[in-house]
């Protein structure tokens, strides 16, 4: 565990400084532009080089060192930090600016992680496989924790341009760390030719395609993510709008979050969810859609912040569920193809999700409460007649339809059967 600590410890530095840096952005780029469509873009720009990636990070990660894979992506996400200092500092930071990096660091992150998580295997003993995911998932939940709190108390102090100088040195310490151990490579066997990604796109999902269980499955994972990301893309701007840019309370909601998430994993290794995964993982669907329903009518921290804690509860056990479903039902030899069949269309989906947010909550949403309008009064009273009441009914009917995705699939016997099944590919 030693060499993996070193790594990991690198690791969520620097995921804690990117947090930093992307909370600070957002804040920047409310004040710009006070536009619920921009912040969106970022995350879908974020995405758009993750979805071609995916067909070829496995490719890369197989042919190539990984522990040089790690440093370059970690070198070009701080090249990308650096350009966005340069501008900020010489006064040209524009909106558009953030879209190019947001890309370029998206595509870094997707064959560094890949390096990173098949290196695990090299490095940690099995006995200890559940300890270093277990420390891997606090990377994300713990910066979640951490990065909010501390730039949403620097960054009245220091500004963006001080977030993103503590953000450059938090990326020189994971390469550091990275340029100080030994990752050991695995034996280059039967590599795959740079076309065979479509074909295996094909295959993968093909062989989800032939079992009904697992074609609902798909089915209904894909609307619940499409739903949460496009409620999620707004999720910044009208927080924002409904606290005049409070970096606080937006920092605390984030917060609530990290604790939410990371209360949720202590509780589900203890507990293990219910005998069945497929109502864990349904009843994590509507846990999680209902709380953040209560996140969208609510107008101040005091709901908002409990609300995302109980939200984010259910988000370890959903990811777990569903994992153990797909692992148990495609056999192991073809669980790769599958995976990434899997993630291309979750990402595309995602990518979607984010790029229509904006427009739809501006164009289509924001219009039916102004003055007049056909929703002003009616629902004007209970979701506020101010900007942003449109947002949050937009996000107020994705979170009620990741409640009914969940109802539907209690509904869907073949479904709910799913453990039942037969492993394909065996």
């Amino acid at each position: 565990m030693r060499t993996f600590t070193i790594i990991w410890s690198g690791q969520f530095v620097s995921t804690v400084g990117s947090y930093m840096t992307e909370f600070a952005l957002i804040l920047w780029a409310w004040q710009v532009t006070g536009s619920a469509t921009a912040l969106a873009l970022v995350a879908f720009f974020s995405r758009l080089l993750r979805i071609p990636l995916t067909l070829i990070a496995g490719l890369i990660v197989d042919r190539y060192n990984r522990k040089t894979l790690m440093m370059i992506a970690n070198a070009i996400s701080m090249l990308c930090t650096s350009a966005i200092a340069v501008l900020y500092f010489t006064h040209q930071l524009q909106i558009w600016h953030l879209y190019l990096t947001a890309a370029i660091q998206g595509g870094a992150s997707q064959i560094q992680g890949l390096a990173y998580q098949t290196s695990l295997t090299l490095l940690v003993p099995s006995q200890d496989y559940l300890r270093a995911n277990s420390m891997n998932s606090s990377v994300h939940y713990g910066s979640t924790i951490f990065a909010p709190a501390l730039a949403g108390v620097l960054f009245p102090w220091i500004g963006l341009s001080g977030i993103l100088v503590i953000d450059w040195f938090t990326f020189g310490l994971a390469i550091a760390t990275l340029l100080s151990v030994h990752i050991p490579q695995p034996e280059q066997q039967n590599l795959v030719a740079l076309n065979a990604p479509i074909q295996n796109l094909r295959f993968s999902l093909a062989q989800v395609w032939k079992q009904p269980s697992l074609r609902l499955l798909l089915g209904l994972t894909t609307v619940f993510w499409f739903v949460h990301d496009l409620g999620e893309a707004i999720y910044d701007p009208m927080i924002l709008a409904r606290t005049n840019g409070s970096a606080q309370v937006l920092a605390s909601t984030a917060i609530a979050a990290g604790i939410g998430g990371v209360t949720g994993a202590i509780a589900f290794s203890v507990w293990g969810g219910f005998p069945s995964r497929i109502r864990s993982l349904l009843s994590s669907f509507m846990g999680a859609g209902f709380s953040k329903t209560i996140f969208g009518f609510g107008q101040s921290p005091g709901v908002w912040i409990p609300a995302q804690f109980c939200s984010s509860l259910n988000f370890p056990l959903m990811d777990s569920s569903e994992t153990a479903i797909w692992m148990e039902k495609i056999a192991p030899a073809i669980q790769g193809r599958i995976f990434a069949a899997n993630a291309f269309v979750m990402q595309l989906t995602s990518a979607i999700a984010t790029l229509i947010a904006g427009p739809l909550a501006e164009r289509v949403f924001e219009p039916l409460f102004l003055p007049g309008a056909p929703l002003s009064k009616v629902v004007g009273a209970v979701m506020g007649d101010r900007a942003s009441a449109g947002l949050s009914f937009l996000y107020i009917l994705c979170a009620m339809t990741m409640v009914l995705v969940g109802i539907v699939g209690f509904n869907l016997p073949k479904l709910r059967t799913i453990e039942e099944t037969s492993m394909i590919g065996k």
